[in-house]
């Protein structure tokens, strides 16, 4: 099972994440931790990722897909995964289609998270209240205004994704707001359904079916062709009558004309005057 989990900021993506992980044995896919990782591993891709870091720099798109390329390929990825927090623009959406079809995969389903920004922005204001109460520490983007920010950018970057996924027949919307426990019932609903539409895979080495016999029409003979009618027609010797046998018109002597008219004017023998 291959999943994206979109929503902004404080949707509960990663709650969600981690239910999943946990019931379905699935690889939970961030973009921060797998870049983090690459540089400790110190491969060459992550050394490259090293010096844009190192330079302030936001790392592009290709990396990033070249990242995840690496991860999902590793033996702990095999029962599928869920991406959270990427993509998180067209380009990105467009660059991860294009590398999983080059392997030979594709995703199973984008669900998004709604949420209300004004009720999402009170939800963090009475955490941060809580957490202060208890006395906890706060990390730097914990505070209504980074929230805004990144829920600006949300609606500019990663927001046109719902339209594109949606083109695609694989988004489905489900209500972020919901207790937590409805939300997880929800999304588990979407993969079993995804699930129970999927074909069943035959082995490869099973032989095809073998297409069935065409019906054979019931009723008048078929006519035969035009061409085999027409060449009978003309494979017939016509009996033609034997040509008269006549002399030429040049051949007829005067005498001959003068001999048939006198026999026509003779009279027969029983009409003679006695």
């Amino acid at each position: 099972m291959r999943l994206i989990l979109l929503g902004p900021p404080g949707a509960g993506k990663g709650t969600q994440a981690q239910h999943l992980v946990a019931k379905y044995g699935l690889l939970q896919l961030s973009t921060g931790d797998m870049l983090r990782a690459a540089v400790k591993a110190g491969t060459p891709l992550g050394r490259e990722v090293q010096e844009i870091m190192a330079r302030g720099a936001l790392v592009p798109d290709d990396v990033v897909v070249e990242i995840v390329a690496e991860r999902i390929e590793q033996p702990d990825a095999r029962k599928g995964f869920i991406l959270d927090g990427f993509p998180r623009t067209m380009a990105q959406a467009v660059a991860l289609d294009r590398m999983l079809a080059e392997r030979g995969l594709s995703l199973d389903a984008v669900v998004e998270l709604r949420v209300d920004e004004a009720a999402l922005i009170r939800r963090i204001e009475s955490r941060i209240a809580a957490m202060k109460a208890q006395g906890e520490g706060l990390r730097d983007d914990d505070s209504p205004e980074v929230l805004h920010r990144r829920l600006a950018a949300y609606r500019d970057q990663t927001a046109p994704l719902i339209t594109y996924y949606q083109l695609q027949g694989m988004l489905r919307s489900l209500d972020g707001m919901a207790p937590i426990a409805q939300v997880a019932a929800e999304i588990e609903k979407v993969l079993a359904g995804k699930a129970a539409k999927a074909p069943p895979k035959l082995p490869k080495s099973a032989p095809k079916a073998p297409r069935p016999a065409a019906k054979k029409a019931v009723g008048k003979p078929p006519r035969p062709r035009i061409e085999k009618r027409i060449g009978k027609k003309i494979g017939k010797k016509s009996k033609a009558p034997p040509a008269a046998r006549r002399r030429p018109a040049a051949a007829r002597t005067k005498v001959d004309r003068t001999a048939r008219r006198g026999a026509a004017r003779r009279p027969k023998a029983g009409n003679r005057k006695r």
